[in-house]
């Protein structure tokens, strides 16, 4: 397994949350996680930090209101 690097998401102060998905997803994601040999809390992670990167602008002008 590779290094992970910490993002501010991976500090000690994490908050937990509790998510549901449909059954294909969740499969899909078990699946990642076992062939990147990573846990899926850190695809998880890791799609979120994407996801949010990429919706940056849509949120700074929502701030900006």
């Amino acid at each position: 397994m590779g290094a992970v690097k910490k993002t501010p998401m991976h500090s000690s102060n994490s908050v937990r949350a509790s998510i549901s998905f449909p059954p294909n997803i969740y499969e899909a994601l078990e699946t990642l996680a076992k062939l990147k040999k990573v846990s899926l809390a850190w695809v998880v992670r890791e799609a979120s930090e994407k996801y949010i990167a990429e919706q940056k602008p849509a949120v700074d002008k929502q701030k900006k209101r």
